[in-house]
């Protein structure tokens, strides 16, 4: 269902959409706002008000992990705040329940080699995916150490590892084990070896973290 963010009644509709049924009313405070290194920061969906005060702090680019999705009531209201305020908004979707894919990757290194910071990166909740570029982040343009930069893919962030969200972990984690026993950079793995559908077909998700992604916190 679009909207006319400049009628009246329609933009009532987006907020009240935004608040209720994106669960905007349950990020009003809360923000899971942190801090990942080199001028990036990761978070929640940001409400425009959010925006504003990230323009106020210095931000210059905002990273949307959840996608181009026109006609959705978060994402119209977030490129309208965008236009606004003069942040670059950069549409780079990435999925919280797949293996990620090679292009998507490179597509990512590239725009973090290219964007102006502070730049700001989130998804829906700040948990998984935001969760996933940050390590990627931290990996490929930080060059940090594995151990150091795996961190930020855990429960502190809110990210839950027994469901779906989990194939994130065995992402990292198969790169850990083939690194063990044949030493090779994160990024030359990625590209030369890691084998996206193998991953995939690996994970086996837990039954009751299925239950508590999929039905309790119902994360996207």
């Amino acid at each position: 269902m679009s909207y006319d963010l400049n009628d009246p009644e329609d933009r009532k509709r987006a907020w009240s959409d935004y608040l209720w049924k994106d669960h905007g009313i349950l990020r009003q405070r809360f923000h899971n706002f942190h801090e990942v290194g080199g001028g990036m920061w990761r978070g929640n969906q940001p409400s425009p008000e959010r925006l504003a005060f990230l323009k106020e702090q210095g931000f210059k680019t905002i990273l949307n992990i959840r996608g181009t999705q026109p006609g959705v009531c978060y994402y119209d209201l977030e490129k309208e705040a965008c236009e606004e305020l003069g942040l670059e908004m950069i549409d780079m979707p990435f999925g919280s329940r797949e293996a990620p894919y090679l292009d998507r990757m490179q597509r990512a290194k590239k725009i973090f080699e290219s964007i102006e910071y502070p730049a700001f990166l989130h998804c829906k909740s700040g948990a998984d995916r935001a969760g996933l570029m940050s390590v990627l982040f931290r990996l490929i343009h930080l060059k940090m150490p594995y151990d150091e930069a795996i961190t930020h893919l855990s429960l502190k962030y809110l990210h839950v590892k027994a469901g779906k969200t989990g194939v994130l972990d065995h992402f990292f984690e198969t790169y850990r084990l083939y690194n063990e026993s044949n030493p090779i950079g994160f990024w030359d793995w990625v590209e030369n070896v890691y084998d996206r559908d193998a991953v995939q077909s690996e994970f086996m998700a837990s039954w009751w973290g299925n239950l508590l992604t999929e039905r309790i916190l119902r994360r996207e």
